[in-house]
């Protein structure tokens, strides 16, 4: 389909109105340089939102603890199905591609992720998760957004970091350098549109001029020529794993990326829903891990899963979970330590309402990558994340 240089900029006006466009831009976080003559983000984070919260108890699978099958006598996985890890926990069967990670120790657990009184709305908690806030705070930026602020990314850098599949910015919203693309190769070819030279006394139009512009640098820092001999597979997720990794190749560098997968949203139905998305899951990490080694980049790249809530411990009557709260997530790369991290949830002592209660603030996996993967100081981290969060021993 022909997009013309008025769609393109109409597509940046609704952008920069709604703080989600090709690139989002804000003077509220002037960017700093950087803090120490080695740049810290020649180490790439891959986040992996698994859209309308994934259930974790079906995903990281507390096989040996009876109440598990007592709540879930229907949707439970089977003993004989869990991909072992330990005596006491396994993976789903549809992770099977995940398994030599973890045999190679580059496959981390970090469960019991959620904070102090969680929100089951779908929009308020992922926002919650993407701002790094507490649940009655309301921050404009996203976590990442506020990371870059403190300690900026190269100027060289195609972008400070990449929304791929369209959509919101999530974790980089309103940051100075954040960009959301649906592929390069239609970025490329709408960026092509863009005249650098425009001009506007109107303040919102040269805001959306500038944009334009921006938008063109980034796609002119893109070699087209660029290939990569990894296959990837042909769903949703596997195309956007596939724009990613181009990303990397193509470019002179970015800092994060994020990436989404589902939905998770499993009311009704879920042991078919979520086999599918977790096996469309696993052959993308294995597909972005195939392309790193081939780049080189496998030890200094980190995916890390996140979403707004797990499910509620008890199965529902229509074969499914509803909202819940404390959640597993996974942390994989070639410098990861690998290993299960943080204090399962009971599964006998619930909340009033039949969720698990949290053990980690899931802000500590956050501070994590912050000080142990990009190497901020303590109180960089603290001020990003607006409080002092242990760090996890999950990197060498």
């Amino acid at each position: 389909m022909t997009v013309n240089r008025r769609e393109f900029l109409a597509a940046l006006s609704v952008a920069a109105a709604a703080g989600i466009g090709v690139v989002a831009a804000t003077g509220a976080l002037a960017q700093s340089p950087l803090t120490a003559a080695v740049n810290p983000y020649r180490r790439l984070l891959i986040l992996v939102e698994l859209k309308g919260a994934n259930d974790g108890l079906n995903t990281f699978v507390p096989y040996a603890d009876s109440a598990y099958y007592g709540l879930r006598p229907t949707i439970g996985i089977k003993r004989d199905q869990v991909l072992q890890l330990n005596e006491r926990f396994g993976l789903h069967p549809a992770l099977d591609l995940l398994m030599p990670m973890w045999s190679k120790g580059e496959l981390a657990a970090v469960t019991g992720l959620g904070y102090p009184q969680p929100n089951l709305s779908h929009f308020r908690s992922i926002e919650i998760w993407d701002t790094a806030s507490n649940a009655n705070d309301y921050l404009a930026e996203g976590w990442l957004a506020r990371a870059f602020a403190a300690v900026a990314p190269p100027k060289s850098f195609v972008a400070d970091g990449i929304a791929v599949g369209g959509g919101d910015l999530g974790p980089l919203a309103n940051g100075s350098r954040a960009l959301s693309i649906a592929s390069t190769e239609a970025f490329m070819r709408q960026a092509k549109l863009a005249d650098p030279h425009g001009r506007a006394s109107n303040k919102a139009l040269q805001h959306i001029l500038r944009l334009e512009g921006e938008a063109q640098n980034a796609a002119l820092n893109l070699d087209p020529k660029v290939t990569l001999k990894t296959e990837f597979p042909t769903h949703a997720f596997g195309q956007q794993a596939k724009t990613a990794m181009q990303v990397v190749a193509a470019s002179p560098g970015v800092a994060a990326l994020r990436v989404g997968l589902g939905s998770f949203d499993t009311h009704q139905g879920q042991p078919g829903t979520q086999q599918t998305l977790l096996k469309q899951l696993a052959e993308g990490i294995h597909a972005i891990r195939q392309a790193c080694l081939e780049l080189g980049r496998w030890q200094d790249t980190t995916i890390v899963t996140y979403c707004e809530f797990g499910r509620r411990a008890k199965e529902n009557q229509s074969n499914g979970t509803d909202h819940g709260t404390a959640n597993t997530q996974f942390v994989i790369g070639g410098g990861v330590k690998g290993g299960l991290y943080g204090s399962h949830p009971s599964l006998t002592q619930l909340s009033g309402d039949g969720n698990l209660i949290f053990t980690t603030d899931y802000r500590a996996l956050y501070g994590t990558l912050l000080t142990q993967w990009w190497g901020f100081g303590a109180a960089q981290s603290e001020k990003v994340l607006a409080g002092k969060y242990a760090p996890l021993p999950l990197f060498a």
